[in-house]
């Protein structure tokens, strides 16, 4: 599927913008294989989990570098405007976003020596968890948006955004009432992770806004940028 809003009639240009479509496509889904580890981790607690995910994490370091790169190149070869500018410049904070993700899922995972201690804090740890995998579904709807350049489930994740953010409200509220063993410890950690996985959450509903302003062109889209 061509990126929405192609204009530029060179076929070679309109090449570059799809496979610039789906490298964004191949960087998402490294991002989730992380994304994928960090939930076990949290199930397991598996130490082992660690060096493939920061094996994977210098690979999606790698790839937003080449794209950026990529995306530059293209700017100043070809001078885009219209749509194609837009898919350009979309792209190069698409896969920002992406890194960033890359980078929080790598933030959990490295508590994986710490999962037998978070397990004791009860149903805080049960909140945690559920707001670990609303932020993934999150991501996976960003990512399958992306794919299908949906403006449907771009616009979604706006809206189930801020169910998540009163799911990390609760969840730091609980904490400050935390009161077991080694509670200063368990908060830290637990507060590690439910911050990560909000940021997670918040990262995917910019790719939601980036994408509705592609299709749409509407600059009021942006404004859902801001964190």
């Amino acid at each position: 599927m061509a990126p929405v809003g192609i204009a530029n009639p060179s076929r070679h240009f309109h090449g570059e913008l799809e496979q610039l479509r789906l490298q964004v496509e191949l960087m998402g889904l490294r991002v989730d294989e992380n994304l994928a580890r960090m939930g076990q981790v949290l199930r397991t607690g598996d130490v082992s989990l660690i060096a493939p995910a920061l094996v994977a994490d210098d690979e999606i370091d790698a790839m937003n570098v080449s794209l950026t790169e990529r995306c530059y190149q293209l700017l100043t070869l070809e001078s885009p405007v219209a749509t194609d500018l837009r898919f350009i410049v979309s792209v190069l904070r698409i896969t920002g976003e992406l890194e960033r993700v890359g980078d929080l899922s790598l933030r959990v995972t490295k508590l994986a020596e710490e999962v037998p201690l978070l397990r004791s804090a009860g149903s805080i740890w049960e909140s945690l968890l559920n707001l670990v995998a609303g932020a993934v579904e999150q991501y996976r709807t960003a990512l399958a948006a992306w794919s299908a350049q949906d403006l449907a489930g771009a616009t979604a994740l706006a809206t189930r955004q801020h169910t998540l953010e009163h799911h990390y409200e609760q969840l730091v509220h609980d904490l400050r009432q935390y009161d077991g063993p080694e509670a200063a410890r368990l908060a830290m950690g637990i507060m590690a992770a439910g911050r990560a996985a909000d940021r997670i959450a918040d990262h995917a509903a910019i790719i939601g806004a980036r994408l509705r302003y592609l299709i749409t062109g509407e600059p009021r889209h942006l404004a859902a940028e801001v964190r």
